[in-house]
């Protein structure tokens, strides 16, 4: 970047937890690039104004759950596993060009936590920009996938366009692995899951992509039955890592994150 500051945000319905911050600035301090960096929680009345700041004076920013589609309309392209899953995570304002990070960043999660998924018979609960791109990732890696949606009419919209089948009962078992993607369990459903203990019967995993709480309602029921569980923050930090190569232009190397995220998880805890 030439010695320049990078201005970077984040924006969502509430992101005041969120770490990306701290994310950004390591990754970027670690390639001796400084940041800027700032949280937009915003409701969809104020979306368009905050989008408007966004596009207009940051170098790029990540987009987190609900507005994954709704940024589609302020861009000028689609690229890659955007396109293919229906959601946005990353923008790159140069170009006004969106990207999906959260797909590869969770395949490198699942690879450094020693989940293998070829073969495998997944259970994704929600349909939302997460669910869409973990689904897409975890179909290209070879596993089967079966998603569950309340919603039964966007539940077989979004399973025709990605090819997976629609789950009719979330609790009825027969899954190797269970990966919740509905935000049930954080902010204000802390201490909720959105299944019940007897959907893990059979399964060897569960994954949440909450990570605060450290252990969601969802994994603790999933350890209580005896599975291997993982959380969201290494997803969180490789989605951010390869979005971090995208706003500067560099090539992303899987053993970079793994390295960076071992670092960051050194001087952080």
């Amino acid at each position: 970047m030439n010695g320049k500051t990078i201005r970077l945000g984040l924006i969502g319905k509430d992101v005041s937890k969120s770490t990306s911050e701290q994310i950004h600035k390591f990754i970027l301090g670690e390639w001796g690039i400084a940041c800027e960096y700032e949280r937009f929680s915003v409701s969809p009345a104020q979306f368009d104004s905050a989008m408007r700041r966004l596009t207009g004076d940051f170098d790029g920013f990540n987009v987190t759950i609900p507005y994954k589609r709704d940024v589609f309309e302020y861009l000028d392209g689609i690229e890659g596993d955007a396109l293919s899953c229906g959601a946005v995570n990353t923008v790159v304002t140069a170009t006004a060009r969106g990207y999906n990070t959260d797909g590869v960043g969770f395949l490198l999660m699942l690879e450094t936590a020693g989940i293998k998924v070829a073969g495998k018979k997944v259970l994704v609960l929600g349909a939302g920009g997460a669910g869409r791109s973990s689904a897409v990732a975890l179909k290209n890696a070879g596993a089967t996938i079966s998603m569950y949606r309340r919603n039964k009419e966007e539940l077989a919209e979004v399973c025709g366009q990605l090819g997976i089948t629609a789950a009719s009962d979330p609790e009825a078992g027969g899954y190797d692995i269970l990966l919740n993607c509905t935000g049930v369990g954080m902010h204000d459903t802390e201490g909720i899951s959105p299944v019940r203990e007897k959907a893990f019967a059979g399964a060897e995993a569960a994954i949440d992509l909450i990570y605060v709480p450290e252990k969601s309602t969802f994994l603790e029921l999933a350890e209580r039955a005896g599975l291997k569980t993982l959380n969201g923050a290494a997803m969180l930090f490789y989605q951010a890592y390869y979005a971090d190569c995208l706003y500067t232009e560099r090539t992303a190397k899987a053993a970079e994150a793994e390295a960076l995220y071992k670092k960051y998880l050194s001087v952080t805890k």
